[in-house]
């Protein structure tokens, strides 16, 4: 049987895998230091009570947004603890904003800034996922049906690749 690895096609574009095709933590020893800022977003629907509950802060478990703040900057920076392959960094400034739809949809936008060799794209969507995850957490007892997503990278700077900007 051919391993999918010995594509010379394929070892040139992942770069998380070693010679033989097994997972690695990329070397990023030889790469350019770098300013390097991500900001990713995530949705979470609900019905437009719970919504007005966590706006007016009468959710039993106390202040939600104010907690799912602090588990955001809390995920951004244990990233490298819950997504294997990422790189433990020093980040200079993590930022999460809140704002919704008046209605029924609470928006989650994380601002993620380091200086050096790697990204801080996936520290930006662990800081939007944890926190939905906390509102989610903070909040289930009102409803359980709450529906996270979709959770998307939004823009990124710095580095090899350069910038990158989702379009609408």
């Amino acid at each position: 049987m051919k391993n999918i690895m010995d594509s010379a096609e394929v070892q040139g574009k992942m770069t998380h895998f070693n010679e033989q095709g097994r997972a690695r933590m990329v070397d990023v020893s030889g790469k350019e230091s770098t300013v390097r800022i991500a900001v990713a977003e995530t949705t979470i629907t609900m019905l437009p009570s719970t919504l007005l509950a966590i706006k007016e802060g009468k959710v039993g478990k106390g202040d939600v947004l104010a907690v799912a703040q602090i588990a955001g900057i809390q995920g951004a920076k244990r990233t490298s603890d819950w997504i294997p392959m990422c790189h433990p960094l020093a980040l200079t400034g993590v930022n999460l904003a809140f704002t919704d739809n008046g209605v029924d949809e609470l928006h989650i936008e994380a601002t993620v800034k380091t200086e050096g060799k790697t990204g801080v794209e996936m520290e930006a969507l662990t800081a939007v996922s944890a926190a939905a995850l906390t509102v989610y957490d903070m909040c289930k007892a009102l409803q359980k049906d709450m529906v996270i997503g979709p959770t998307q990278l939004r823009s990124k700077s710095g580095g090899k690749s350069g910038d990158y900007i989702r379009e609408s």
